[in-house]
């Protein structure tokens, strides 16, 4: 793929912009409250596209484009469209006591309702999580996508991203994220639908594309289908939704950063309304690219990218490789400032110096950012090993270690008083070894179906553990009384027209 000057300076001048704009946002962070939640001051409308821009990536882009072009074909889409659902019913349920308590991260709620040791487990494994999965697999991906389209290294294209993502996210924390993903999060929905309008042309039109690609234009595949049965989208799939939604801290964190629970509600729906492009912008053209270049892809991943490297006309790849470097560079700083965050409050700050000083928590706030982005960038080549299976199969498999076992255990915590302490450590310790003698013992499986026995079976060791040893008086909750408010009708009406929006779509690809 060639460039023409218009087209560099596009490229140039956008991130230009972006990298001046966040980081004049996002001047003068002296306490960890401004650093890793942004003051607690953001607005609705940009929780809502900085969710969408920390949560679209390459991974998506990569991933589920290929998986659209592969055997699941639009089916994959469900993850999104679930997704959709979920944070409509976390934003009236979920998020209102977790922004009540005045946390700021999901391991320290576990602390107030269980103990210390849940929280420690969970901080751990959430930094492992994010540091060698999903900061692995965002750099992977991007790496991926900058070699198929523009021709650079794969490692040359992955330390690229790292060091961009990790030049503003070091100065300015979560409000320097947030304002750098209200342009890269529009920029990224803008360029997929370019690319599903040019695939659109390319391919003859909306009916020469649904008549030629019938059998992938469906949401509910069979009981035996093998990336993505129904029977695992009913069991499972709202286990994991419910942790990426509500429980997951790179996405929750914004939330957390809300000025108003009215602001954090209708941040999370309108999130979920614009997934609902998800379908048109990512998977589709995933499938076009297997109507026109099949014979050319010598693996699915490549779909979304060779769309770009032969659909974009001169002049607007400037304009792709903003939305491209926008995909990865958001998620990525997103997922080492949520790192950086659980490290620095509920490892470094709880059980290493309850003393630290405002200054001190971001200082090392700032240094796990690096570290987080080294590690993740030496790491990310190795997933070009075909063993992996590609990056969106990688990083469902290995999240499902921590999936049911934090489900459970707020889902239990939040739903039984009397739930112990040990119960919910049971959970965090337990949900991993179940999932891994899954893993072992019974491949054959679908991971969604994995995660969905290996929640049912915590729950139950947490029934028994609850049974034996109850609390005899149920742990109280922080309440920030400002936040102590009730859900107002606006919200209400634009969280249900969003589900009746979703549930339309599905029906017409069902």
């Amino acid at each position: 793929m060639t460039f023409t000057t218009v087209d560099y300076v596009v490229f140039f001048g956008f991130y230009a912009s972006v990298v001046a704009f966040a980081l004049w946002k996002s001047r003068g962070e002296r306490t960890s409250a401004d650093y890793f939640l942004g003051g607690r001051s953001l607005p609705w409308w940009l929780i809502g596209i900085s969710i969408v821009a920390a949560n679209i990536s390459t991974e998506q882009m990569v991933g589920m484009a290929g998986q659209g072009a592969g055997g699941t074909g639009l089916a994959v889409s469900l993850w999104q469209l679930t997704g959709t659902v979920g944070v409509v019913l976390i934003a009236f349920t979920l998020l209102p006591r977790l922004l009540r308590s005045g946390i700021y991260t999901i391991p320290e709620f576990l602390e107030y309702r269980y103990n210390t040791a849940a929280r420690s487990i969970m901080a751990i494994a959430t930094v492992l999580i994010y540091v060698a999965v999903l900061v692995t697999a965002v750099l992977y991906s991007g790496g991926l996508v900058i070699h198929t389209v523009f021709g650079l290294q794969l490692t040359t294209g992955i330390w690229i991203l790292a060091v961009v993502a990790a030049l503003y996210t070091t100065w300015g924390g979560l409000k320097a994220v947030a304002w750098a993903d209200l342009f890269q999060g529009l920029t990224l929905l803008a360029g997929g639908m370019l690319v599903f309008f040019l695939g659109l042309h390319a391919v003859g039109g909306w009916e020469s594309f649904t008549t030629v690609n019938a059998e992938k234009l469906h949401m509910i595949l069979p009981a035996d289908h093998p990336d993505l049965p129904w029977t695992g989208v009913v069991s499972g799939m709202w286990i994991v939704i419910l942790y990426y939604c509500g429980l997951n801290q790179f996405i929750v964190q914004r939330n957390l950063a809300a000025r108003t629970l009215r602001d954090g509600q209708l941040g999370v729906i309108f999130a979920g309304a614009l997934w609902l492009l998800v379908p048109f912008a990512i998977v589709m053209p995933g499938i076009m690219a297997g109507q026109l270049f099949g014979e050319q892809l010598a693996k699915p991943d490549q779909a979304y990218p060779m769309m770009i490297r032969e659909l974009v006309p001169a002049g607007l790849r400037g304009f792709m490789l903003a939305a491209i470097a926008g995909a990865i560079v958001s998620t990525l700083a997103s997922m080492i400032n949520s790192a950086s965050t659980v490290f620095t409050m509920d490892v470094y700050h709880r059980l290493l110096d309850r003393r630290a000083s405002q200054m001190r928590l971001v200082v090392v706030g700032r240094i796990v950012t690096v570290v987080a982005v080294v590690v993740g960038a030496l790491l990310a080549p190795r997933l070009a090993d075909p063993a992996f299976g590609g990056v969106f199969a990688f990083i469902q498999n290995f999240q499902g270690y921590i999936w049911p076992g934090v489900v459970a255990a707020f889902v239990v915590g939040l739903l039984v008083p009397q739930a112990p302490g040990s119960a919910g450590v049971a959970a965090l310790v337990g949900g991993p070894a179940i999932y891994h003698l899954f893993q072992v013992f019974a491949p054959q499986k679908h991971f969604l179906v994995q995660v969905a026995l290996t929640f049912n079976l915590v729950v139950a060791v947490m029934g028994l553990i609850t049974f034996i040893r109850p609390l005899v008086e149920p742990r109280v909750l922080p309440v920030r009384e400002d936040l102590d408010v009730r859900t107002s009708p606006i919200v209400r009406i634009v969280g249900g027209a969003v589900i009746a929006a979703t549930v339309v779509l599905v029906y017409v690809f069902r």
